[in-house]
């Protein structure tokens, strides 16, 4: 070939490649100016809910969002959770696949975010794992001690529940120091998952929740303001949501379906956190049977409810649950909890102490039973979602209490 048409080749090849080159400057400034890797999106959010005035106005609706995070772009060596680990230690197919592919990278390289933007949408990434920026889940069979120091004579300041959520501050590869609701304090981390183990287990666990937004939210039989009214829910209150439909949101009221407006809830996806020792111990002027019952029921937190079930680890509806924790310290009671009602003597709610019995109803008759365990609290087998758990007494409205222990 001759060499004027090397160089015509040459020219040409130059002015093909200019363009490109141009590109890919302009692309690596945008990255550079958002200094960021990875876009996700926030926990599952929505507005709305039937307040004490009706209204039939107000829609509600629900947006997944999920991603992995810049800080989730390592595998982590959990301890607890040798089951999903390959035989190198190198994760699974899948877990290898989130990391090499982040969600959100391809977006970065089409959009025209401002810097300010992107450190928003970053800051946002960060917090994408239901609040939580480092998520540990509690990997027991069935609450993890969490103590005031990293040992294992440290002082006991609360427990997280099986499968329930955690912020991981620190930790040194044998202890963690984690935040969970109120308590603060070190867990073994050999019972705790963490990192893209931790956020796969969360997917499987996590509730959708309706938030009572309103002092006094009505509750109803069926998705109209012309329905009967079963209970009022006071302000902060949370229902298990089962599904959004329109201006109505549909909840679990322990075990019943009901509905609520969508104008007076909060909607968004949670995971349950732990449990702070004043809402494990007493204080003083409680007998002994009364504190042994209490606690007997607690050690069957997070139990399945199971409608018609009496076993404490297999199962139990509400009246079962509290028929076979009392049977142990050899109190006999009926079956069913519109029978339980009738036992004992009859007391107002305001008397109520730890090992007394408070039951709720529907309107037209009672239809659900808890054992109050002092400071405001009952424990019960409310639904299938949620199963054995501690709740306020006023969680929704008591229509009795009764005392069945004589001491």
């Amino acid at each position: 070939m001759k060499r004027r048409e090397i160089l015509g080749l040459l020219a040409g090849c130059v002015l093909m490649l200019a363009p490109m080159q141009a590109r890919a400057d302009e692309l690596s400034d945008v990255l550079s100016e958002a200094s960021v890797d990875v876009l996700s999106f926030g926990k599952d959010t929505a507005d709305g809910a039937d307040s004490i005035s009706d209204t039939d106005t107000g829609s509600v609706s629900e947006n997944r969002d999920s991603s992995v995070s810049a800080d989730e772009a390592e595998l982590p060596d959990d301890a607890g959770d040798q089951e999903e680990q390959t035989e190198d230690g190198a994760g699974s197919a899948d877990e290898r696949s989130d990391v090499l592919n982040p969600i959100g990278a391809g977006v970065i390289l089409e959009t025209t975010k401002t810097e300010r933007e992107y450190a928003e949408a970053y800051e946002k990434a960060k917090n994408a794992n239901w609040g939580y920026t480092n998520l540990g889940i509690a990997n027991v069979d069935n609450n993890l001690n969490i103590r005031a120091i990293a040992a294992e004579d440290g002082r006991l300041v609360g427990k997280l529940p099986k499968n329930a959520a955690c912020e991981v501050l620190d930790d040194d590869g044998t202890w963690a120091h984690i935040k969970s609701g109120k308590v603060e304090g070190y867990v073994s981390m050999d019972y705790l998952l963490t990192g893209i183990s931790a956020k796969r287990k969360a997917e499987e666990l996590a509730v959708t929740m309706a938030r009572v937004t309103t002092d006094s939210l009505k509750v109803r039989a069926e998705a109209s303001t012309d329905s009967e009214v079963i209970t009022l829910v006071p302000n902060g209150e949370e229902l298990e949501v089962i599904s959004v439909e329109g201006d109505w949101v549909r909840v679990y009221l322990d075990d019943e379906e009901v509905y609520v407006h969508a104008d007076y809830v909060e909607v968004s996806s949670e995971l349950g956190t732990a449990i702070t020792m004043t809402e494990l111990l007493y204080g003083q002027g409680v007998s002994d049977i009364r504190v042994d019952i209490c606690q007997y029921a607690k050690e069957f937190l997070g139990n399945p409810y199971v409608w018609g079930g009496t076993s404490l680890t297999k199962g139990a509806d509400c009246s079962g649950f509290v028929q076979s924790v009392f049977k142990k310290f050899n109190v006999r009671l009926p079956r069913t909890s519109r029978e339980q009602a009738g036992s004992g003597t009859a007391i107002s709610v305001s008397e109520a102490k730890a090992g007394d019995l408070i039951f709720y109803g529907n309107g037209r008759y009672i239809n659900h039973v808890a054992i109050y365990i002092g400071g405001g609290q009952v424990i019960h087998a409310s639904n299938p979602k949620t199963g054995i758990r501690i709740s306020n007494v006023s969680y929704r409205s008591p229509v009795k209490a009764v005392r069945v222990l004589y001491d």
